[in-house]
Order: structure tokens, then sequence, then C-alpha cells
């Protein structure tokens, strides 16, 4: 039977009803709503300017506030959760926030279409640091959702400092909390409209007995893929399963000596886990990987499901040897990640399946890990490249070599013939050489809009080269020696 979705917004619950299963939550608020401040750019998660805050409560009942880009978000997938623009930041009294003050102060408008998305992303980070004063590597990060065109970002960024300046405004997350612990459901629900249904079952079993049932149903996580096949490429999806409720999809675990983590753990709470256990391997992709907005949305089981060959997650998950947990009806199984990538956009996934979750080795003595990811922007931008090594080494005599690329192939894959040119042998300069040759025989790369195929072989010779300057015996180089990026804040510190 279908329910209709109910939400959370100004100060009241909201109903979504009769509307398309793919409606937007920025059609939505524009259309249905009449709510204009929150501005439509790109329609596909890259400008900011349609930046909201949602606020949810996550599997152990804890509220969680978090921007997200509303032209990609599906109005269903509020069911349960509040939604906050740009309208609700005005004091009852009639004054601005102090976000929005800051920005009149700093004259961080001028057009200001894109301003309201800038104040909403500010405003996530106010909550976040509960009005504390915020680090610039914290405002960067914060801000790599929102592109502005006519201000420039230093205005914004003195606004980000400034807005902590000015008298504080409380958040009361209590009555919030409450508010949303009154709109949760027992169960798992439907909603129907337009001759589509979308799903929402609450456990793994509802899940995969939905999967069983409607095996041509698309599978909804995150939506920052499947958002643009409506909005960009104007596709009909069907019936819609959404993995947003299912809390068993939720959870970081250690178990052995994996981490599991679910698929439906963001992006942004999954590589803050992996960033524990590989800080200096993962902090710069971390922090290139999307924008925050997209990281808060999006899945890291839904990137390896998405199987991309430009996706940044999986060289690196390749290379360590991660493994992928499926699960339907008869059971789980579980494939080492590079066997579930079978072509372009084919997987190892039978019509009944899903992907429940995906496992990372935990660190292993003598194994030198890294990845780089070649980029036009450094924040927000599809890779042209992205490589991952993982060697295992008894001093400078490699006894394991993962070599594994994006963007390379039509799949994410390993390098097989380089590895074997260097696996027994000495990591030195001239079996270095071997290997990067070895490179042209184990991949054809292509030329896009992104990088020509020449372009991508040399660099990714280029960073297996810049992996040996790091992980060499004699005299490696500081990450500030061989990333410009580093050296730029090891200048700027000192």
């Amino acid at each position: 039977m279908s329910e209709p979705i109910r939400f959370y917004f100004r100060g009241t619950v909201r109903e979504f009803a009769g509307g398309a299963p793919t409606r937007t939550v920025l059609q939505h608020l524009r259309e249905d709503l009449h709510c204009t401040g929150t501005k439509e750019g790109c329609a596909e998660g890259d400008c900011g300017a349609c930046t909201v805050v949602v606020g949810s409560l996550n599997a152990t009942g804890q509220l969680e506030m978090k921007a997200v880009n509303s032209c990609i978000q599906f109005a269903p997938t509020l069911d349960g959760k509040a939604l906050f623009t740009v309208e609700d930041l005005q004091q009852q009294d009639g004054a601005l926030h102090p976000v929005q003050q800051a920005m009149v102060e700093c004259h961080g408008s001028q057009c200001g279409f894109c301003t309201p998305g800038f104040v909403m992303s500010l405003w996530g980070m106010y909550l976040d640091k509960n009005g504390q004063p915020a680090q610039r590597r914290e405002i960067d990060d914060c801000l790599s959702g929102n592109l502005c065109r006519c201000t420039g970002y230093r205005p914004i960024i003195d606004a980000a400092h400034r807005m902590t300046e000015l008298p504080a405004v409380t958040f009361d997350r209590a009555a919030l909390t409450a508010q949303l612990q009154a709109l949760q459901r027992d169960a798992g629900t439907s909603y129907t409209a337009h001759g589509r249904t979308f799903y929402a079952p609450h456990t793994l079993a509802e899940l995969v007995a939905l999967r069983a049932a409607h095996p041509q149903a698309t599978l909804l996580a995150g939506s920052t893929d499947i958002g643009l096949w409506v909005t960009k490429q104007l596709r009909e999806l069907g019936d819609i399963i959404y993995l947003g409720h299912v809390t068993a999809l939720q959870t970081v675990t250690e178990q052995g000596d994996m981490l599991e983590i679910g698929a439906g753990v963001s992006l942004e709470d999954a590589y803050n886990a992996l960033c524990e256990l590989y800080p200096t391997q993962l902090g710069e992709l971390r922090q290139r990987f999307a924008s925050l907005p997209i990281r808060n949305a999006g899945t890291l089981g839904g990137n390896v499901a998405n199987g991309s060959p430009i996706g940044d997650s999986m060289p690196w998950l390749i290379a360590v040897g991660s493994e992928v947990v499926l699960q339907g009806p008869a059971g789980q199984r579980v494939l080492p990640l590079e066997a579930f990538y079978l072509d372009y956009q084919k997987k190892d996934l039978r019509t009944d399946e899903i992907v429940a979750a995906v496992r990372v080795p935990l660190p292993r003595e003598n194994v030198q890990f890294r990845t780089y990811k070649l980029a036009k922007r450094f924040d927000q931008d599809i890779s042209a490249v992205c490589a991952a090594f993982a060697f295992t080494l008894d001093g400078d005599q490699i006894i394991d070599a993962r070599i594994a690329y994006g963007g390379m192939a039509a799949t994410p894959r390993r390098a097989p013939r380089a590895e074997s040119a260097l696996t027994g042998l000495r990591w030195n300069e001239a079996n270095l050489r071997v290997a990067m040759d070895m490179l042209a025989q184990d991949f054809k790369p292509l030329s896009d809009m992104r990088a020509s195929g020449t372009y991508r072989m040399q660099t990714a010779q280029n960073l297996l080269r810049r992996f040996w300057f790091e992980t060499r015996l004699e005299a490696p180089l500081g990450n500030e020696s061989v990333n410009a990026f580093a050296f730029k804040d090891a200048r700027e510190s000192a």
C-alpha cells in the first residue's frame, strides 16, 4: 500500500504525495513548495547552487546534519528526515544568521546566484563546529562543492572566518531529534505514483526479498550517479529500491584482519574510518574525492557497485586486496574486488544479489601502499588516471607487487605484466624501468575529453616512478618533495 512521504520542513511535518518517485528535492522545493531561495545551476551535483542541509538519525539514533545537492536527490529519500534551506536561517526577529551576516560584511556575494548554496555549506560547517573557528583546510573542504564565478573565493573564505566572530546562534538538536524520532517507521514502506514504486526496506532480509522479486528495479543509495541518469539522460528508472533505511548496511566493523564497510555507509564516513588506518596514504585522495556534499550522500558500496572505470576508490581497493560481499536469497558470496569486474559496466553480480559490504585489509607490516589521482582540478573532478601500488618488501626485495589503475581500461584493473616484472626482484631503478615499459603491454588507454591515451600512459608510468621515489630503501623522498600540494602547504606553514 502506497504511503505518503513525510519529512520535517519549516517547523512542521510535510507530506510528498502524487509526485513521481524521481522528482528531485530541488523540483519539489521550487515548483511545489515555492521556496525559491535554493537555485538550480548544473542539475548534476557539481556547482552547489542547490545545496541544502538534511537532518537524519543514523543507525545509532544520533542526529546528523549534512549538506547535500538537492538537484540529484529524489524527494522520497526525505522520508523520516528534516530539510533545511536558506529560508530557514533568518532569525525570528528578522536578523540574518551569522553565516549570512558574514557574507554581507565580507562582500562575499555579487550576482548572488550561488550565494544560497555557499551559505548552506557554511551553515553545515557552523553546526558541525558548534560555532567554533575552522581551519583553512576545513573551510576549503567545506566549500569544495560550491563554485563561484564572479566574486572569487577570498571574500567567501573571509566570511567563513568572520561568521564565528559574530554573536553565536544556537541550534536545538534535541528538539529536532525528537521530531525525527516521531517520524520514524517501524517497517519498510513503499510509495507509488505515476505507475512506479519507490520501495524503502528497513532490514537486509526485506531488501534481499525485494531484489529477488524485482530484479529489474533500480537500486538507489546516494543518488550521486543515478540522479544524473534522470536529470541529464532523461532516463525512466522504473521501480526503485532504496537502501538508505537499511541500518544493517550502515555499519563499519573490524572482521578479523579486515575492516568491513556496509554498502550504505556514506563516502565521507567510510573515508574517515579508512583514513584512521591509512592517514598518509588516503588523506589526499579523501579530500580530492568529489566534494563534501557528494561524499555526504554517495556511498562506498555504490561507488564499487557502479564499477566506473574512472572511479577513484577501486584502484586502491584492488591494490590492497579488498573484497566485495554480495548478498542474495541463497546467502553470501565474497569475491576479490578485481574479480567482480568482468568488462565495461559488466559485473559478477546476479540479478537477485546486492552489494552488501566492502572488506578492506588492515595495514600489514612491510607493505608499502600509495594511491595517486591525476585530474584537471584539485577538488571535485573526475580522474584522468588514478593509480595505486601495494608492495610487500623484505628490505629492497619485492615479495609481492600489486599495481592497479583506473582510467586506463574498460574497468579498474591490475597490471599483471608489470607486477610479474617486479615480483621476486630488487626494488631498484633498473627493475623499475622494466616495469614501466611493461605497463605499455598491460594497457592501451583511450583518448577522450579528459586526456589523450599518450598522456595517460606516460603519467601512469611516471606515477610508478613516483612510488619508487617515495619507497626506495635508500633516501626515500618525503611527500613534500614529490607532491606540489604538500610542498605548498609546507612552505606556507614554515
